[in-house]
């Protein structure tokens, strides 16, 4: 797995999708997501330091998780099938193991944002996204 980090959102509000760009540590490769639009307006609000008065989807997410005693561990997008990205959520239980939750990378991504876990994706989602440009 390699570890990136949300480079850059865009934003096209005329449009339904929108792509938000994940970028390598360590290293110069790019990965774009189309997502839609309200999971790319949940991840600007956050990284735009925007506290909403009463929790959305992906807070109250992280509140669930809290709540039932887990933590997020990290998230990973680790397939590229059909032209789709999936990612996997990984929680750490209580008694230290792990569940792997599927789900889509923009929730994935929106999540991990607010709790401040890492991002991953897997090597060969990377090297076959090359054929996606920015």
């Amino acid at each position: 797995m390699v570890q990136v980090e949300l480079s850059k959102i865009i934003i096209d509000e005329k449009r339904h999708d929108q792509v938000i760009v994940l970028k390598e540590i360590d290293g110069e490769r790019f990965l774009p997501i189309v997502i839609g639009l309200p999971e790319a307006t949940s991840i600007k609000m956050k990284i735009s330091g925007f506290e909403p008065p009463r929790p959305l989807t992906h807070d109250l997410l992280k509140s669930v998780i809290e709540s039932l005693g887990a933590k997020v561990k990290f998230v990973v997008v680790d397939k590229l099938q059909f032209n789709t990205f999936h990612a996997k959520i990984v929680l750490e239980k209580e008694d230290g193991s792990e569940v792997w939750v599927d789900a889509r990378p923009s929730d994935s991504i929106a999540l991990a944002l607010r709790v401040g876990v890492p991002i991953f994706v897997e090597e060969e989602v990377l090297d076959s996204a090359d054929i996606f440009e920015i």
